[in-house]
């Protein structure tokens, strides 16, 4: 007799998805804070972006 329940491998695939996302998070929690994205000059790539657009603008 063929099982007909597919309940259990939804549930599988639900909580390995789950856990697969949670990991990942944990993952690039940990290497953005290696990278420095957590320190005090966290932000200092946004401002440099912001200090090197010179593009000139034209008003309408």
């Amino acid at each position: 007799m063929a099982p007909t329940d597919y309940t259990y491998p939804s549930v599988y695939f639900a909580y390995l998805f789950f856990a697969l996302m949670f990991f990942l998070a944990v993952f690039f929690f940990f290497k953005s804070r290696r990278d420095g994205y957590w320190g005090e000059k966290g932000e200092e790539a946004k401002f440099q972006m912001f200090d090197e657009d010179e593009t000139p603008r034209s008003t309408p």
